[in-house]
């Protein structure tokens, strides 16, 4: 799972790693929760989606609080991604990602960066419903690096396979190498969506 994220790269930064021309305007946050305006880079350039995906059929935008993750092992399936998962994909850039480890009553945020590199790609999904457009993260197992932290992480699609995933490419959703995240822990904090 991934309920928290980060994206503060310089925009220059973020269009020079996509291949971009321009992008819409977007502030740096340390701390993006579900339902946030995030960006999201498409097949035909990138877009602001709100966090939380809404398909296309739903009677109501409220779904998507429920849909801000995607299990890859199911993508195929489920009604709410399949369309989505064979028609929309996105890549979602990020600098981290936050996870909590369990320890007792306690949860013990961490901090989740690429060992190399600045930025991240999560494999998203996105639709349109009205005139929302929203978007879901693609979650898997997590790697070694990560288990002992969450059983889950974002699906990480390295850049020499962004335009394969986003025309479709199969085989691409596995937990990222271990070598290449890092892990550090937060203060607890991190959890209020105030904490940007």
């Amino acid at each position: 799972m991934c309920g928290r994220y980060a994206l503060h790269s310089n925009p220059d930064v973020v269009a020079l790693q996509f291949g971009l021309e321009s992008l819409p305007d977007f502030a740096p946050r340390y701390n993006i929760a579900p339902t946030a305006e995030v960006l999201i880079v498409k097949r035909d350039g990138a877009a602001l989606a709100r966090w939380g995906l809404v398909p296309r059929w739903s009677k109501d935008a409220s779904i998507g609080a429920k849909l801000t993750n995607a299990r890859a092992e199911t993508l195929g399936e489920k009604h709410s991604f399949r369309d989505a998962y064979h028609r929309r994909r996105c890549l979602i850039p990020a600098n981290g990602f936050y996870e909590w480890k369990r320890q007792g009553a306690l949860r013990q945020p961490y901090y989740v960066h690429p060992a190399g590199g600045e930025l991240f790609a999560f494999a998203g999904l996105w639709d349109t419903w009205r005139d929302i457009e929203s978007c879901t993260i693609v979650t898997t197992e997590a790697n070694g690096t990560l288990r002992s932290i969450h059983e889950r992480m974002p699906v990480i699609i390295a850049a020499e396979h962004y335009a394969g995933w986003l025309h479709g490419e199969e085989g691409l959703l596995r937990p990222a190498p271990a070598g290449a995240i890092r892990c550090h822990p937060m203060r607890s904090q991190v959890q209020k969506s105030i904490f940007d």
